[in-house]
């Protein structure tokens, strides 16, 4: 897992591995929520995720960029492309769910 700025986002993003990017805020219960979830899915695809965290407040770009009117908003990037995207806190089998499809191939 990382944080990311603006400033860092690309840098943060650039990589082989599906990113999933959390668009949070401190404030927001339900991100709060989701972030234990995001942190055992990152430990169980390792290598293969990449979850980047971005608070909106203090990063209103990249919230823009991925029209984040709801948070949590979590975008799935491959390739810098956006592939796949969720809206609200779900539950870990619900997001895995959706994520593995996504998934680079098990070395």
């Amino acid at each position: 897992m990382a944080d990311a700025t603006d400033a860092t986002f690309t840098e943060a993003t650039t990589t082989s591995s599906l990113v999933l990017v959390d668009l949070w805020a401190p404030w927001c219960g339900p991100c709060r929520m989701v972030a234990p979830v995001l942190e055992k899915l990152a430990a169980r695809y390792a290598g293969r995720l990449k979850v980047v965290k971005v608070n909106v407040d203090d990063n209103p770009q990249i919230a823009r960029t991925y029209d984040a009117s709801s948070i949590p908003t979590l975008v799935m990037l491959k390739d810098g492309q956006v592939v796949g995207r969720v809206v609200g806190a779900q539950p870990e089998p619900a997001l895995a769910q959706q994520i593995e499809p996504l998934l680079p191939p098990a070395p």
